[in-house]
């Protein structure tokens, strides 16, 4: 047994545990999980399925799929996964004949908590999800810690409950979340007590605690974060702020975090990540020994050309890939989850480990093994892109640019069965002169 795998958030509440009937049924068949099931009709006519993507290359590293395969949908599910699924048992059939197949990306990063504040807690440095997650193949977003215990219900109301994104969150250890300058700093609003609770309250949504942007020498807001990790059963996710001679980044690596625990920013450069050698720092490698976990969280400031080519030098990828998406990041040198997968891909990292990294091991890491993957029975979010090839140009934080030779470009996206995003209309009806289109979207045309 890993350290990593003795980590308790690592198990799944038994509330989002999988129905285990699929794997069960197979085997008193004698069918794989790969050979689709007939319907109650099995007859070639019968409607059985909801949405059937045909031909695409399936890249599944829970399943340890790497092959053109037929995925069905149903009621929202991962109905069959297979070589040749009948397309008249479909309502509607798309050919992706081309292009990947991936579960839904899992953007482990994020701050999502939009409103009329000067901060990411209810402020304008959050994004809405839904305009700015499925275009780039994610279907899941972790909020990491822009609200607090004092705000969470707030942040729920407005944005969780309201997006079609499946919002997940980090909260905050400050009870004010990320309400910006010394608020983040006051040790009088870090309650492990409070956070805990809150975060037991929702244990679907809340998957971790979230310590950052603390500046001072104390330890407290680690410890406290821990503290509330382990009274809620999930982890702690660290954005160091800025590490110091008496707060060091080898303390918190070797000495601080437990398995599972979650380092963020990895690649900044900007707490001691590269040493003056120019190579890796070792508590870097010394955490990972110790079961911690590593997070890009790019952002607007925290991805350095520098430190992350070392680490490919060093082979020490990620375990998570994530924007930290924000008003500010989008529009420099992160943009989206699309574009940091495709600086992976340009470092040289196989394509199979980038999707894991932005798939199953941030399902793993937040404790919901059913993301992440296509099993049958698992929710169908999906994401279907293309590998362009050509030139293209991938800027750091920090003004610095590498050349690729490709890019990945989402054409497709499902969310719990329904598809959301669309780049070439796929799933659209060719036009004929005359033809009569879908007008349920009429109330929301121009007058």
């Amino acid at each position: 047994m890993t350290l990593r795998s003795r980590a308790p958030w690592a198990v799944l509440p038994a509330v989002l545990t999988l129905v285990a009937g699929a794997s069960a049924a197979s085997s008193a068949t004698g069918r794989s999980s790969d050979d689709p099931a007939p319907g109650p009709d099995s007859s070639a006519s019968a409607v059985t399925y909801d949405l059937l993507l045909r031909r695409g290359h399936v890249i599944d590293p829970k399943n340890d799929r790497d092959r053109v395969m037929d995925i069905a949908v149903k009621d929202g599910k991962i109905a069959a996964v297979g070589s040749k699924i009948d397309p008249s048992r479909a309502k509607k059939t798309v050919d992706i004949k081309g292009k990947y197949l991936a579960p839904g990306f899992i953007d482990m990063h994020t701050h999502l908590f939009r409103g009329d504040q000067e901060a990411y807690a209810n402020g304008v440095l959050g994004l809405p999800p839904d305009g700015f997650t499925f275009r780039a193949g994610v279907t899941t977003a972790l909020d990491t810690g822009s609200s607090g215990a004092e705000n969470f219900e707030l942040f729920k109301k407005n944005i969780i409950d309201t997006s079609k994104t499946r919002v997940l969150a980090m909260l905050n250890i400050v009870g004010k979340g990320m309400a910006g300058g010394d608020k983040e700093q006051d040790l009088s609003d870090m309650s492990a007590e409070k956070a805990a609770e809150v975060a037991k309250k929702y244990p679907e949504i809340i998957r971790g605690i979230k310590t950052a942007h603390y500046n001072g020498p104390s330890w407290e807001p680690v410890e406290r974060s821990m503290k509330a990790g382990e009274m809620a059963g999930v982890p702690a996710m660290i954005d160091f702020g800025s590490d110091s001679p008496e707060r060091s980044i080898e303390e918190l690596l070797t000495k601080r975090l437990r398995p599972g625990d979650i380092y963020s920013h990895v690649y900044s450069g900007l707490r001691h990540e590269l040493g003056d050698d120019g190579k890796l720092n070792p508590a870097l490698q010394a955490g990972r020994d110790r079961g911690v976990l590593f997070d890009v969280g790019h952002g607007g400031g925290s991805f350095d050309w520098n430190v992350a080519m070392e680490g490919k030098k060093e082979g020490f990828w990620p375990d998570s890939i994530s924007t930290d998406l924000h008003t500010d990041s989008m529009n420099a040198g992160m943009k989206d989850m699309s574009n940091v997968m495709s600086k992976f891909l340009t470092m040289g990292q196989p394509l199979k480990d980038v999707i894991e990294e932005s798939t199953w091991k941030p399902a793993q890491a937040l404790g919901r093994k059913d993301l992440g993957n296509l099993s049958v029975g698992s929710p169908a979010d999906i994401a279907v892109f293309g590998l362009e090839k050509g030139r293209f140009g991938y800027a750091d934080s920090f003004g610095l640019r590498v050349d690729g030779k490709e890019k990945l470009v989402t054409e497709l996206t499902v969310r719990a069965g329904e598809v959301v995003w669309d780049l070439n209309g796929r799933t659209a009806k060719p036009w004929t002169p005359g033809a009569v289109g879908d007008k349920s979207n009429e109330e929301h045309a121009a007058p």
